[in-house]
């Protein structure tokens, strides 16, 4: 059993059991959220498709923690012209936890 879902403006598939890391959610670490955003379910063979989301499908899932990822580098460089900008980034995620792909 699988789901693809939205959230935050990506797609993720997903399988119960399952940790993923998602765009920052306002919810506390060990609070319970609900995903309603489900584009596919495929359960036993018989696969579902939203248009564009699957009616009554719904993913329970727990957050465990908040965090930020890796720095990543920017740079900006512009040759013969004696400019160069160097920046860094960490983007905030949530790491959540599958419980129960329900539809």
């Amino acid at each position: 059993m699988y789901a693809i879902f939205e959230t935050g403006g990506q797609q993720h598939r997903v399988v119960p059991g399952e940790t993923l890391k998602v765009q920052l959610l306002e919810a506390a670490p060990g609070d319970a959220i609900e995903f309603s955003n489900i584009m596919l379910l495929s359960k036993d063979g018989e696969t579902k498709v939203g248009a564009p989301f699957v009616d009554g499908g719904v993913i329970k899932a727990e957050v465990v923690a908040h965090g930020r990822h890796k720095k990543i580098q920017v740079l900006k460089f512009r040759r013969r012209k004696h400019h160069m900008k160097q920046m860094g980034h960490r983007q905030w995620f949530t790491e959540i936890k599958i419980n129960e792909i329900a539809g």
